[in-house]
């Protein structure tokens, strides 16, 4: 069996070796210093994955082990960490953080320094797994030939009263405060292995994004990608920039891979000096969204208005990422500077004003966003606001629903119904997860994993891969120091004021690959440090367990 190329991976392979070219070259030494030993482990597993995968084909009817370990756990984790390959989150060189850590810890004694950023604490660094030990977390020691699935095949099997013994007293923590809930899946056979409260819905922060993800690309697909255009009105000398809801569009020098409102401004100003035009009214078209473009908390840095045309997010400063101050009118400003853009190239416009381009308006450019799957697996990693409520307006506008907050939510929700997930008792709200009025259910979560994992859904692999890997990247870059989980766990966070939760991916020590999800709230509200402490070493607790 082989496991395809991802759509996503082809499309971001072009971008990725730029990226690379901008490494420093620690990082190009310890990459060719693993590089045999990968090899060499790669060649060694291969045949008897082929032979296994065979074998538990025709029994197995959620996904196998082999199938996703092999393309998800050792494509993603490994790869990672010898060379710049997921998607985000980059830093201002281009080169992801994680990374440049790792490279630079190679020079010393004791292992990658996935806990210390420049400008965050000055503490020692712990040594993290070696690519031999993340390839030993996939069936066996690293070479031996025995795949996950086959090592799993002869431990004795996962039960619900071992996991309940292990998980039980960790849950119980009151670290995670008064409303927990909990469940633990088994990928291979889509069986629940452990549950406590697992039908209960809590209010789930950002883990909703794991449902926006899905439902998007179900809806969507993959390769669907977001245009921005400029449009000529016929006889007159109004151009429109029409906004096709892409998040990621960006005016900056370095489009980093993203839709170009530059590149968009070349060619809009060399079809209007074909046309000797060489002065135009400018106006902007945000009319594909429909009601309120603020979030219901209301103004926030982690969030901005909802518009269908926006640059770089809205933000007022040069980061990509994060909590930042945002623009009050984002498709004013991307209007404005796309003006300024048109004059620098020669081209005349009046102060930009909304308008709607009609349907005889002639396209004169356009940009595109990165592929859906490369939308969803950056979301994902870095927790993006602004591409989650994106996402939800577009499964709505695929869906026939307004693309409002209401209107995505209603979709997410209609998108999910069709794949058959269990959804009751849960409640959307938005797409991001910032809406305390969101309620889902570990048993949902969980089953979300599983549906992105199922072979015969490959368009929803990137669910799993921008999952952020404990210690390395994203969200969970700065935790799980010292944990077994560390490089193992893939999970999304979800943070709000007295609510705490973790959904993701992990393969245990038996080589069973599991989904998991662990939901908590509490009024007052605990400790954010200690909860997410505790939430931490539920999932380490899995990638150290043998429980049977």
């Amino acid at each position: 069996m082989v496991v395809p190329e991802l759509r996503a991976w082809r499309a971001a392979r072009p971008h990725v070796v730029r990226i690379a070219r901008s490494v420093r070259p620690q990082l190009v030494r310890a990459a060719e210093a693993v590089k045999p030993p990968l090899a060499r482990a790669a060649e060694a597993v291969k045949p008897p994955l082929t032979r296994a995968a065979e074998v538990v084909k025709p029994l197995v009817k959620r996904p196998s082990t082999v199938q996703f370990t092999t393309g998800a756990a050792t494509l993603g984790l490994v790869v990672a960490a010898t060379v710049v390959t997921a998607a985000g989150p980059w830093d201002s060189s281009g080169q992801r953080t994680a990374e440049r850590d790792w490279a630079a810890s190679r020079e010393r004694a004791g292992g990658a320094d996935h806990g210390h950023v420049s400008g965050t604490s000055g503490k020692a660094p712990a040594p993290a797994p070696s690519a031999a030990s993340v390839l030993t977390r996939l069936g066996g020691s690293a070479g031996s030939g025995q795949s996950p699935k086959s090592a799993a095949d002869k431990s004795p099997a996962l039960t619900e009263k071992a996991l309940t013994r292990v998980l039980g007293p960790l849950l119980d923590d009151p670290a995670l405060g008064s409303g927990r809930t909990g469940a633990v899946v088994d990928l291979a056979t889509g069986k629940r292995l452990y549950g406590k409260g697992a039908d209960d819905a809590l209010t789930p922060a950002s883990t909703t994004k794991i449902a926006t993800a899905v439902a998007a690309l179900t809806a969507a697909g993959a390769d669907h990608r977001i245009a921005t255009r400029a449009v000529l009105e016929p006889g007159t000398e109004e151009v429109v920039l029409v906004g096709g809801g892409d998040p990621t569009l960006t005016a900056r020098k370095d489009a980093d891979g993203n839709a170009s409102l530059r590149s968009l401004a070349d060619d809009t100003a060399r079809a209007l000096r074909s046309r000797k035009s060489g002065e135009v009214t400018l106006s902007y078209d945000t009319s594909l969204y429909a009601g309120s473009a603020v979030h219901p908390i209301g103004a926030n840095t982690n969030l901005a208005p909802v518009s269908a045309l926006m640059a770089d997010e809205g933000r007022l400063d040069d980061s990509s990422s994060g909590p930042a101050d945002r623009s009050t009118d984002p498709a004013a400003d991307a209007a404005r500077a796309f003006a300024d853009l048109l004059h620098d190239r020669g081209i005349k416009t009046t102060t930009p004003g909304t308008s709607k381009a009609t349907g005889r308006a002639k396209t004169l450019a356009t940009v595109q966003s990165p592929p859906l799957s490369a939308l969803v697996e950056r979301m994902l990693t870095s927790s993006d606001n602004d591409i989650a409520e994106a996402l939800a307006r577009q499964t709505a506008l695929v869906s026939g629903e307004p693309a409002s907050f209401e209107g995505g939510a209603a979709a997410i929700r209609e998108q999910l119904r069709k794949l058959g997930l269990p959804l009751k008792g849960t409640r959307f709200a938005d797409g991001s997860g910032l809406d305390r009025a969101d309620k889902l259910t570990a048993d949902l979560l969980t089953a979300l994993l599983a549906e992105a994992a199922d072979p015969d859904r490959p368009e929803l692999r990137p669910v799993l891969t921008g999952l952020p890997v404990a210690g390395f990247t994203g969200t969970l870059s700065h935790r799980y120091a010292g944990r077994p989980g560390t490089g193992v766990v893939r999970a999304k966070t979800g943070t709000l004021t007295g609510v705490h939760t973790l959904a993701g991916t992990v393969v245990d020590t038996d080589g069973r690959l599991l989904a998991f999800a662990f939901l908590t709230s509490s009024n007052p509200p605990t400790d954010p440090t200690t909860t997410q402490q505790a939430l931490d070493r539920l999932a380490s607790t899995l990638a150290s367990c043998g429980c049977n």
